[in-house]
């Protein structure tokens, strides 16, 4: 590789704020970064007296820099954050747990809906969050029906009603599918969810109350009482939340290092009480300083596309920044709103923060000695099959129902243990129904035919099964064309069928590999064995659920392959489609009067 000439670039580098990509002889991004004056950020990478082996070690892979001015600081921060998103450069701190958050959504129809919302916000409404978990916000959406007779039905359910429902009997929906309250009454709920939401739970007493008294002088007693149930509940919880403590939004960010393992904690506070938490395991450079990686962790995290939202009025920091003030500048500019970043604490403030530095020390500690338990079963299973090393692992298993709907799965486990991303289902086709061993040829082949990279050849392939199977494995293996070949274990269940009496079958089943049943190997063969079977069933299922709710439709004569999806779509599923009426069939495009009716007597006649 040629020597980067950086004499002759830095003097034609501008002064200016921008953002900098540093690129390897492929072309390939290796690290992204700022700065407010671009000439002298970039000037101090190639000084002779660096001592920084991580500085050393990206300047030596240098092959070009790319340059992108901007008008101010905050406009390269909020740039480089998403160039960091998009390359995921070697060099750079990255966030690799990017999972949304889950939100709360209230949708934008006539009659909106509160729902449950994870990922692209494709759906018209407002969204409310974010929440730690799933769990927090489906305690939300109880208590909020509870109090607010709003519905949280599927739109499909909705659509096709034509009495009140079980909510309805209950209280906890005022049942606007079938017009059991006027489009006011209704929207006045959704305006108090808003403000619920928004954590103005004040003002809608406040209005609640007014309701109240109004609706007692107009001698509407019963509306009356109703109303008062909704304030009683609303300052029980208002009680709840007010011990919890003094501040209403906030984010504490505790951060711990230990082992080389380096742990970000988030604690969540919102509407006076405490949301949620979660640590991250951002990956990170070796000779990354702390101030860095939390920098680059709240950059990443707050300012990814979409995140707007998840941004606090405070932000209680570990340790001081060299770039607060322009964190706090950007965080503001995108939030819409002023966010403060602090460091000095004290009191409840000062609590908040020693237990999310406690909690990133004690993920750190967890994690660690969950690796510390992986690490020891993949020793002994090396030692066991008498392997040099195992960095990869797969299981491969059969579902079927007599014969029908054969799916085969395939599990990978690395040295991290499963990795999810890499699992495959295969839908078994061309072979007799109940045919396993056939399958399990099929499945193989469909892995591994148009392998490429040899890095993804497997050290140890599990077939889940007996002699069978694995001998119709290794006959495929027979002529296998790269130079590494997979050891080839089954997996065959006991007599009692009973986690532990397992045995492990080589050579075609000619040999076995002796176990004792609690030998930390074999808890990491049954897991991936399990992983495999549980991954099989839920495709298997999946499919034969698909084929119950085609078959229906398939019987109809008329009903093509785009009228059923048409269907489908238009009324939420089988389901939907089975509990519309004729009225309702025939308002689904492409669906006669005369086809509505013979979709309704055909579907009712099958019982």
């Amino acid at each position: 590789m040629a020597e980067f000439d950086h004499a002759h670039f830095l003097k034609t580098l501008s002064s200016e704020p921008g953002v900098y990509r540093m690129l390897d002889s492929d072309d390939k991004v290796i690290y992204v970064g700022k700065a407010k004056n671009l000439k002298k950020r970039v000037s101090s990478y190639f000084r002779s007296n660096v001592t920084d082996g991580k500085t050393r070690a990206l300047v030596s892979n240098i092959s070009d820099i790319d340059i992108t001015l901007t008008n101010t600081e905050t406009e390269a921060l909020l740039l480089e954050n998403n160039l960091i998103k998009k390359y995921q450069p070697r060099y750079n701190i990255l966030l690799r747990d990017d999972k949304s958050y889950p939100y709360i959504l209230l949708t934008a129809h006539k009659h909106p809906r509160l729902a449950f919302h994870r990922g692209s916000r494709k759906v018209k409404g407002e969204y409310f969050g974010p929440f730690p978990s799933a769990g927090a916000v489906s305690e939300s959406l109880r208590l909020m029906q509870k109090i607010f007779p709003v519905r949280q039905c599927e739109d499909a359910y909705y659509r096709v009603r034509s009495r009140p429902c079980l909510q309805f009997q209950l209280k906890r929906c005022s049942a606007p599918c079938v017009n059991e309250v006027s489009d006011d009454e209704y929207n006045q709920q959704v305006d108090f969810v808003r403000k619920f939401l928004t954590g103005k739970s004040h003002e809608v007493i406040a209005a609640l109350i007014s309701k109240m008294e109004a609706a007692s002088q107009a001698l509407q007693f019963e509306l009356a009482a109703k109303v008062r149930d909704q304030i009683m509940l609303l300052r029980k919880m208002q009680e709840q939340q007010s011990i919890s403590g003094n501040y209403a939004e906030m984010d504490v960010v505790g951060f711990a290092h230990l082992n080389g393992l380096n742990g970000i904690h988030l604690l969540m506070i919102r509407d006076h009480k405490v949301l949620g938490s979660k640590t991250y395991f951002p990956k990170v450079p070796k000779d990354s300083q702390p101030q860095e990686i939390l920098a680059s962790f709240l950059g990443q995290y707050y300012l990814a596309p979409g995140a707007t939202g998840r941004i606090a009025k405070e932000v209680i920091l570990p340790f001081a920044l060299d770039e607060v003030d322009v964190l706090s500048e950007a965080l503001s500019q995108v939030s819409e709103r002023k966010v403060t970043l602090k460091t000095v604490t004290r009191g409840e403030r000062a609590q908040y923060l020693q237990l999310a530095n406690k909690n990133a020390l004690n993920s750190i500690t967890v994690k660690q000695s969950t690796q510390d338990s992986i690490n020891k079963r993949y020793a002994q299973l090396k030692a066991t099959l008498g392997l040099d090393d195992i960095n990869r692992m797969e299981c491969f298993d059969i579902s079927h129902t007599m014969g029908e709907n054969t799916v085969a799965s395939c599990v990978v486990f690395d040295s991290q243990g499963p990795n999810n991303k890499e699992y495959r289902r295969f839908n078994v086709t061309g072979i007799t129904g109940g045919d396993d061993y056939a399958a399990m040829e099929f499945a193989l082949n469909k892995r591994y035919n148009k392998l490429v990279d040899e890095d993804k050849i497997p050290d140890v392939i599990f077939i889940d099964g007996g002699k069978g199977q694995l001998s119709r494995a290794e006959q495929y293996f027979a002529n296998w064309p790269h130079a590494k070949m997979p050891l080839l274990v089954g997996v065959a269940k006991g007599t009692s069928r009973r986690p532990g009496l397992e045995t492990l079958l080589i050579d075609g089943g000619r040999k076995t590999i002796p176990m004792d049943s609690d030998a930390p190997a074999l808890h990491l063969i049954q897991h991936i064995r399990d992983e495999s079977h549980r991954f099989a069933i839920a495709g298997h299922r999946n499919k034969r659920q698909k084929q119950r709710t085609q078959s229906l439709l398939e019987e109809i004569g008329g009903i093509g392959s785009v009228r059923r999806q048409t269907l489908l779509k238009f009324l939420g599923g089988m389901q939907g489609v089975k509990a519309a009426n004729i009225d309702q069939l025939k308002q689904v495009p492409g669906i006669s009067s005369d086809m509505a009716e013979k979709i309704f007597n055909h579907l009712h006649d099958k019982g």
